[in-house]
């Protein structure tokens, strides 16, 4: 689960990073003065193979394209699990992955979709995504199929409590080396549900022989074209103030959903 071109160990020293918009000074012709996304590290300036990048599309603007990493977990997660016509899903957790996987969700015909969390503020996160919101205690059942991104065990086990027989619970959560105790012998044979996990470093199955990964990641990017994924941009510090950002996200102090960090004057 090493992130591209970290360098170190957790805890510490470690350079580590996810998602990163930028413009190309040099390289092949094609690509010189473009801008494009990457995974790579929090640095003003970096290289990396061309094959390491994606060009962001017109009208998608850089602000915006940094979520295409998320996107493109919330594209995965839907071709491992794709909804029909007519189910009724709730996703469970609105954090950035949840909330792309609800406003994915949002344009399928005839789906009933309700994003669950336990922050209230959530509610016009969803409202602004176009589904409805409910606190877990208060979330809608009988659902076809759940949607977990909380990265809890209480939320997970509340994802499968909310699913009807023969549902199907997709986990997208990463839990690192924490124990997960799920009621597995009470409703779960009864019902006949379904656990599956999701992970953006594969393609579902049914999709790689006509998918690949840059076309997947080429996917997210056209989906952020979309501005109500703005949403989902609650921040923005300078590169200099991010070890006083880091801590202060850390520690609850600023909460949002994603924060950018802005590399240089421009």
């Amino acid at each position: 689960m090493r992130a591209p071109f970290q360098e170190g160990d957790f805890p510490g020293p470690v350079k580590y990073g996810y998602l990163n918009v930028g413009r190309v000074e040099e390289g092949p012709a094609e690509l010189v003065g473009r801008v494009v996304f990457s995974l790579y590290p929090h640095q003003t300036r970096y290289r990396v193979p061309a094959d390491a990048l994606a060009v962001v599309p017109d009208g998608v603007p850089p602000e915006r394209a940094v979520l295409a990493g998320a996107v493109e977990t919330a594209l995965n997660a839907l071709w491992d699990a794709p909804p029909r016509i007519g189910d009724r899903i709730a996703v469970v957790g609105a954090g950035m992955v949840g909330s792309c996987v609800a406003a994915l969700l949002a344009r399928f015909p005839g789906v009933r979709v309700q994003l669950v969390d336990v922050e209230p503020a959530r509610q016009a996160v969803a409202a602004r995504l176009g589904v409805a919101f409910a606190p877990p205690e208060r979330a809608t059942d009988d659902c076809d199929l759940v949607f977990h991104a909380s990265a809890t065990e209480a939320g997970l086990r509340r994802s499968l409590e909310l699913l009807a027989p023969e549902g199907c619970a997709v986990d997208l959560s990463w839990y690192g080396d924490r124990p997960v105790t799920l009621p597995l012998g009470e409703f779960f044979h009864s019902r006949r549900l379904s656990l599956r996990g999701s992970q953006v470093g594969a393609i579902a199955p049914e999709r790689r022989a006509r998918h690949t990964r840059a076309d997947r990641l080429g996917m997210a990017l056209d989906l952020l074209r979309d501005p109500v994924f703005d949403v989902l941009i609650t921040g923005e510090s300078d590169f200099d103030d991010l070890p006083q950002v880091m801590a202060e996200i850390a520690t609850g102090a600023r909460p949002g959903l994603c924060h950018r960090i802005r590399y240089g004057p421009g």
